[in-house]
């Protein structure tokens, strides 16, 4: 209810997504997400705010830790959970700062003449003091 309240929201029994009670923090500790430097009015570890994303493979695709005083950016929650959505089936990977509509890069093993098959919209590359065309983009899939 308290969760509710804080969120301006009638109290109610049902939270909309779950959550796992640990009074005794067996699973903080055995999910290292006790944060050692803030410490409760007993001396005890308070428990991190951590965000664990699992694939449908059942496999951890994400771990993100922040410290007791800190919230979590649910905007970049989202957004790293479009970013694993698009990656795990198109042949693409998200750049610093993407964003669902933004432009993606190739993966490096896919070879161009396949790329060019499997982006019809088209592959263009970044230029670099280098010369090297390794960073190829296309937009989001």
């Amino acid at each position: 209810q308290d969760i509710n309240a804080y969120n301006g929201e009638q109290p109610a029994e049902q939270l909309p997504f779950p959550i796992i009670a640990d009074k005794n923090r067996e699973l903080a500790v055995k999910l290292g997400m006790l944060d050692p430097d803030e410490l409760d009015k007993d001396g005890m570890p308070l428990t991190a705010r951590v965000v664990f994303v699992f694939g449908p493979d059942k496999k951890l695709k994400l771990s993100i830790l922040y410290p007791a005083t800190t919230g979590r950016n649910f905007d970049e929650i989202l957004r790293v959970v479009d970013s694993l959505q698009l990656t795990a089936y198109k042949k693409v990977a998200t750049p610093v700062d993407w964003k669902p509509g933004d432009s993606v890069m190739v993966v490096p093993t896919l070879p161009d003449e396949e790329a060019k098959k499997l982006f019809p919209k088209g592959v263009f590359t970044k230029e670099l003091p280098s010369g090297k065309k390794y960073l190829r983009y296309t937009p989001q899939p």
